[in-house]
């Protein structure tokens, strides 16, 4: 069974090359013709690992190519997720299964609303990648994947075409407790990147401000039913501050290269999560209200 994968991003190319390099059928979704074009004439998607680049010459199509789909891997950002979804739902198979790699929370929920008919699986990944130039990733670290379904714990019979990819993966039995807890880290460090324009390790410079924040999103956690993805939130974030003290997070790197943010499923989640259930989080809203001024400041969306 084909793998279609919509998004020819970092994690979309990266799980796009292993599937395809071990034998198993690949195909990727552009948004255009254009890009299809564009696509065609680099030849492909070029992996560098390790400093060396290798072209893989993976088959492509549009959105509007009317072959059905199986088994579709939604790898672009959480803001286009519900758009691209909802215009491929037609092509989508009566018992589709879609693989949902957004950051924060609150698009897979608008993403399965498009598509009623399939099975919707949540992943977190901390794989390390990053778009170099269009159709060019650097795979940057190994990491680890979860996925699960809230709905359906049984895993899916597919696993074992990861395991041959080299996609390093786990089925959790909970894993919305997974990312809410990297809901929570992303919360705790990326803004504060983004304020201050600095590496991750430049936060070691602010301890009373990231000890204030894990407080909050600590009870926060506790407060949505996720008791487990608040044990040791603290530690935690200081623990991958210092573990990824010289990179930039992803938020910092889409500010910088004029690019929209996910900010609406991730500190915009918690803070209307908070609202939901009467709680105060006044550092976590003002963080929030510091952070549009900021992106509105630099001419970028803060929705």
């Amino acid at each position: 069974m084909s793998w279609h994968i919509l998004g020819a991003g970092s994690l979309g190319s990266l799980w796009a090359v292993r599937l395809a390099r071990c034998g198993l059928p690949v195909q990727l979704i552009l948004r255009d013709q254009s890009r299809l074009e564009a696509y065609q004439r680099a030849g492909g998607l070029t992996l560098v690992e390790q400093g060396r680049p290798q072209l893989h010459p993976i088959a492509a199509q549009t959105a509007n190519d009317p072959e059905p789909i199986q088994r579709l891997l939604v790898a672009c950002k959480a803001y286009d997720a519900e758009a691209a979804v909802a215009r491929l739902a037609p092509r989508l198979a009566a018992n589709a299964e879609l693989i949902l790699l957004q950051n924060g929370l609150g698009s897979q929920a608008a993403v399965a609303a498009q598509a009623p008919q399939a099975r919707c699986i949540l992943a977190s990944s901390t794989e390390g990648a990053f778009r170099e130039d269009d159709f060019r990733v650097v795979f940057a670290g190994h990491g680890h994947t979860w996925l699960g379904d809230p709905l359906d714990l049984s895993p899916p019979g597919w696993l074992n075409e990861l395991e041959r990819s080299g996609i390093v993966h786990d089925w959790s039995l909970d894993i919305l407790s997974r990312l809410w807890r990297k809901l929570a880290l992303n919360c705790a460090i990326n803004p504060l990147t983004v304020l201050y324009d600095c590496r991750n390790g430049g936060l070691s410079e602010h301890p009373a401000e990231i000890t204030t924040l894990c407080a909050e999103l600590g009870e926060l956690l506790e407060t949505c039913g996720q008791p487990a993805a608040a044990t040791d939130l603290h530690d935690e974030v200081l623990r991958v501050i210092q573990a990824t003290a010289a990179n930039y997070s992803s938020m910092l790197q889409d500010v910088r290269q004029g690019r929209r943010t996910e900010i609406a499923y991730l500190l915009g989640h918690a803070c209307a999560a908070a609202q939901r259930h009467n709680l105060a989080v006044p550092h976590l809203r003002a963080l929030h209200t510091r952070l549009v001024q900021h992106l509105n400041a630099h001419g970028l969306p803060s929705q």
